[in-house]
């Protein structure tokens, strides 16, 4: 008797609002992620005429799904890195489908797990200099409301090395504050809340910030807010922070040298810059909210730059060695052991 959850849209509905939420205890952004991806999905079957309530996982063979996601590449412009989370997508629902279903969805199962991950070439990071932190901050006009906004955002974007989601859903409620500065409460990826302490200077901004916009007792307003949403979304703090970047580049064409910078440069600034003022990475990696020391490590390799620096100029300063007096001796060697 066939059951009467096996079709692919019954699993796919239960596997998002059911499995995802409460038996993984996944994210809101995991979730939206991956809902993301099965509209994709149903969007490149619906060109190849087939509606959405007539997908069967006996289409989903190896051929489709390698086409869906060169389609992801070529007519979406995804990037390998992308392109390798909406196949991780794809083969966390065909476990789950063949779990719940083996006759239906094998062809799916054994399909998806023949199609290997895209080889991703790990781009550099773009990390800001001091010097050039303090530029950005200082580019917003602070004489216009919104202007002053912007600044109080790259403040504490840089104060609390903030993933940009985060920054987005701070609410007034999330921040405590004292003379020496304000402890702040974040939610970060997969719902792990941090606790964690920005400095005086930072704290005073937002205080002036909260006062300005009468927020001081609306504990569940959130602090940032655009034209059109009472809460800031990702693409318009990213709009912001691509906005003063550009500016900066112009006005000092001497600094700024990366091609790119996206809002996860100042935490990846942050995070170099607490290591290069003598933070143990074991804090950096609890002001950072990671899972394991080995995400905050990279860090340490990030500032090896300063220390390639600081040694370049180092071994300027030292005096070459008079290599005449060896060169009898050195003649005695034969030419292929000579170092």
């Amino acid at each position: 008797m066939k059951n009467e959850n096996s079709g692919f849209l019954e699993l796919l509905n239960s596997f998002i609002n059911q499995y995802l939420p409460v038996a993984v205890g996944a994210s809101r952004n995991t979730i939206k992620s991956y809902k993301y991806v099965f509209r994709l999905l149903i969007e490149f079957l619906n060109g190849r005429n087939v509606a959405s309530d007539k997908i069967e996982f006996s289409m989903l063979t190896y051929e489709l799904i390698s086409n869906f996601l060169t389609w992801l590449e070529k007519e979406r412009n995804c990037s390998p890195s992308t392109k390798n989370q909406r196949l991780s997508a794809l083969l966390s629902f065909s476990g789950y489908a063949q779990n719940r279903n083996f006759e239906a969805a094998s062809v799916f199962r054994s399909s998806i797990v023949k199609i290997p991950m895209k080889k991703v070439f790990k781009k550099k990071r773009a990390v800001f200099t001091v010097d050039e932190v303090s530029c950005l901050l200082h580019m917003p006009c602070v004489t216009k409301e919104t202007g002053f906004r912007d600044q109080v955002i790259l403040c504490l974007m840089y104060a609390s090395g903030a993933r940009a989601q985060e920054i987005c859903d701070l609410k007034i409620r999330d921040f405590q504050f004292s003379s020496v500065g304000a402890t702040l409460n974040i939610t970060g990826k997969g719902g792990k809340a941090r606790r964690i302490g920005i400095s005086l200077k930072c704290t005073e901004l937002l205080e002036e910030f909260i006062r300005r916009h009468n927020l001081t007792d609306k504990a569940d307003n959130y602090l940032f807010s655009s034209q059109t949403h009472e809460k800031m979304t990702i693409s318009c703090l990213e709009e912001i922070f691509r906005k003063y970047v550009s500016l900066a580049k112009k006005m000092h064409p001497e600094m700024f040298h990366e091609s790119s910078y996206p809002p996860h440069s100042m935490r990846h600034s942050t995070a170099s810059h607490m290591l290069e003022a003598g933070v143990p990475l074991i804090v950096i990696k609890n002001f950072l909210g990671h899972e394991s020391l080995q995400s905050t490590q990279i860090y340490a390799e990030l500032s090896q730059n300063t220390v390639d620096k600081h040694l370049k100029e180092w071994n300027k300063k030292w005096f070459a060695p008079d290599i005449t007096k060896n060169v009898e001796k050195a003649e005695l060697i034969p030419a292929f052991l000579r170092i």
